[in-house]
């Protein structure tokens, strides 16, 4: 079984388990969460399941994005713009990279992290419950396509 595949799987069994109903809707969403790379929106998300479910409004999606968010089953990446991405594959705190041109997001594997988040708890006084941790820039496509010579910008 995937690694996706066992997503899907722990999303279902999670909404079994707080008694939320598996409806086709919601089974879809968590599907595309699950086995998605690529952190979608809830208009990403709507996009992808208009035709195969065309009565299905944006709001329905935004719904049950929040749900699988507030049972911790999908991560939230807020941004200025109001266009929230989300993560089904890793619903934890872990850094990402973001490019600034055209917004793909990339999940590192970065060892650390937790030696950090022990820092700042020891440096602070504070008990911290979750992080947020973003590296912006370029990433590779947008560099080769916007500067197909290497010339700096």
């Amino acid at each position: 079984m995937t690694e996706s595949h066992k997503r899907y799987s722990a999303i279902v069994e999670k909404l079994r388990e707080e008694g939320f109903k598996l409806t086709p809707q919601r089974m879809a969403i968590a599907k595309i969460l699950a086995h998605s790379d690529g952190h979608p929106s809830v208009e990403d998300i709507f996009g992808r399941l208009k035709e195969t479910f065309p009565t299905m409004s944006l709001a329905t999606v935004y719904r049950n994005v929040l749900v699988l968010k507030s049972l911790g089953e999908a991560l939230e990446l807020g941004f200025p713009d109001g266009r929230n991405r989300y993560d089904g594959n890793r619903p934890y705190p872990h850094p990402h990279a973001i490019c600034i041109r055209c917004r793909t997001i990339v999940d590192t594997a970065v060892d650390g992290i937790q030696d950090v988040t022990r820092a700042v708890a020891d440096a602070t006084g504070f008990r911290i419950l979750t992080h947020r941790l973003d590296f912006f820039g370029i990433c590779r496509t947008c560099q080769e396509q916007n500067d197909p010579d290497g010339e700096q910008e």
